[in-house]
């Protein structure tokens, strides 16, 4: 369905046919403005709002095509329905190349009316679907900027909150005189450190759905190696990762287990007075598959097996592995020397970014 009295402006030189033209468009429910040459027309767009232009191939002085392409430098120009009376199909090519929204061959009699008409009729509803399409385009834009500036500050304000928890626990733990609970209570404020890297990452990118795994590792180890360096021994944490995103509650896990395979090896792989390295290791062993890794020089897992500490770190990371369905390994570190521990997790196409999705199909 057109819009009601949609505005034409016709351009041709034959002052005979415009009259023609008008007449018959006005008795079909059209408001018409005639222009004799195409300088006319390109200055009559310029000054009014016009719903749609038809223009005559054959003028004197500025032809048709000629006129077109002023009338589509316009900003906001009409749709176009080009007319000529030859038919010759390189003119009408020529035309919807040069921005045409259509064209029609001029004949003599009632017909040539009727296919202008229906011609118009045809360009304007899609120019209404095009506008309304292009309408709902900016509405989802919109929609998604207000939605993602919203995450971004719930993320912001989550990492707040647990930055103030992560202050008070610190202020609580350096009022203990038992060093074991001292010690509980720096490492549940290190547990939160790794989910507020998480967060602190959402907010401060573009992706508030995905984590640079390979960046947010890096930015783990740097909290643990100054966490767990002291005056009389250095904990260096290194990390060898490659550039793989993926969803933040499989990142969050991930950064859990790191931060408890780190923390075990800077307690139990190297003495007090000792420095030692600590390697993070994250592979894309498949296209579906990444796996983590840490691994330290230190003197290996103890021969009867038995869990140091109060277990609750194996028994956290036996609960994440479980909740992702990954499988968990223990062995002997690469380098011959120390342990190594490794847990391999199957990613579904949800859990990475459409592009990196895409890249892993076969």
């Amino acid at each position: 369905m057109r819009p009601p009295l949609a505005h034409i402006l016709y351009i041709d030189d034959d002052e005979g046919i415009r009259r023609l033209v008008s007449r018959a468009l006005v008795r079909k429910g059209f408001e018409v403005s005639v222009a004799a040459s195409g300088p006319e027309g390109v200055a009559m767009t310029g000054e009014g709002r016009f719903d749609l232009i038809a223009v005559d191939h054959y003028m004197p002085g500025q032809d048709g095509l000629a006129t077109l392409e002023a009338l589509r430098k316009l900003a906001d120009c009409p749709p176009i329905v080009y007319v000529t009376g030859s038919e010759e199909s390189r003119i009408a090519v020529a035309a919807l190349k040069s921005g045409a929204d259509d064209y029609v061959v001029k004949s003599v009699g009632e017909e040539f009316f009727d296919l202008l008409c229906s011609s118009f009729e045809q360009v304007l509803e899609r120019a209404q679907l095009r506008r309304a399409r292009e309408q709902a385009e900016a509405d989802l834009r919109q929609s998604n900027a207000r939605l993602e500036a919203l995450l971004k500050e719930v993320n912001h304000r989550v990492a707040n909150n647990l930055q103030m928890v992560m202050s008070f626990i610190g202020l609580q733990s350096k009022s203990l005189a038992d060093p074991a609970a001292r010690e509980t209570l720096q490492q549940t404020q290190q547990r939160i450190a790794t989910i507020a890297q998480v967060n602190r990452r959402l907010y401060t990118t573009d992706d508030v759905e995905f984590v640079a795994m390979d960046e947010y590792l890096a930015a783990l180890a740097a909290d643990l190696t100054e966490s767990w360096s002291t005056g009389a021994g250095r904990r260096e944490v290194r990390v060898d990762a490659h550039p793989v995103k993926i969803c933040t509650d499989k990142a969050v896990a991930l950064g859990m287990i790191a931060n408890e395979w780190v923390s075990n090896a800077c307690k139990y792989a190297y003495g007090a007075a000792e420095d030692g390295e600590i390697r993070v290791i994250l592979r894309q062993v498949e296209p579906n598959t990444v796996e983590l890794a840490v691994e330290d020089d230190g003197p290996g897992l103890p021969v009867d097996g038995a869990i140091r500490g109060t277990g609750l770190g194996t028994r956290l990371i036996e609960a994440l592995a479980k909740t992702h369905r990954a499988s968990v390994h223990y062995g002997a570190s690469r380098t011959g020397r120390g342990t190594r521990a490794a847990i391999v997790l199957s990613l579904r196409s949800a859990d990475r970014p459409p592009e990196q999705a895409r890249a892993s199909l076969p």
